[in-house]
């Protein structure tokens, strides 16, 4: 078996300093290396081409591999921005939206198959990371398990919230979340 580890990016800088300097806020930096210190060894870092996620990984303490282009989530006349967030079953109403096989079906495809792309390489028993985006993930998880128990799932991804993805002969086969401290991680 081989694993690959998906993450959202971390928490980003609002306001006035938010187009200046890292994009990372300074409790997105504590918080991924907080996470950081927990995960790995990876095989291979794959992240989108955002500069938040390149900044997730490396302040997680990876160099990484590669950047992709990754289309967002939230697809025009499907999925308004943010609406997962207020959706009783997220997961359930996504798989839905999915199975009518329209543009956020498409956009669920392109994701996996970028999934399916960065652990392809990697070696037996090893592991990935994927650093990506909210909206995104979630479309893509239910691309990867389309027959799951998707009303178990909970909650979409914050910051910094990841799965651990089993994938095996080809599929991804199992699925386990890990949810990221809801408050700022600060040094001590």
């Amino acid at each position: 078996m081989r694993w690959l580890d998906v993450r959202r990016h971390s928490l980003t800088k609002k306001g006035a300093t938010r187009g200046r300097g890292s994009h990372l806020s300074a409790d997105g930096v504590a918080l991924a290396r907080f996470i950081g210190s927990g995960v790995g060894p990876y095989e291979r870092i794959v992240t989108s081409s955002s500069p938040r996620a390149v900044e997730t990984a490396v302040a997680m303490g990876f160099a990484v591999d590669d950047t992709m282009e990754m289309p967002s989530g939230y697809v025009s006349g499907e999925i308004p921005r943010h609406a997962q967030w207020g959706w009783a079953e997220p997961y359930r109403r996504l798989a839905e939206i999915v199975r009518e096989g329209r543009a956020a079906a498409t956009v669920a495809e392109t994701h996996r198959a970028i999934w399916v792309d960065t652990i392809g390489d990697v070696a037996e028993d090893c592991s990935a990371l994927l650093v990506g985006h909210g909206g995104a993930i979630e479309l893509a998880l239910v691309a990867c398990f389309p027959d799951a128990s998707h009303d178990s799932w909970r909650t979409p991804f914050a910051h910094c919230d990841g799965a651990r993805l089993g994938f095996l002969d080809g599929h991804f086969v199992s699925i386990e979340f890990h949810r990221a401290p809801q408050s700022p991680i600060r040094p001590s």
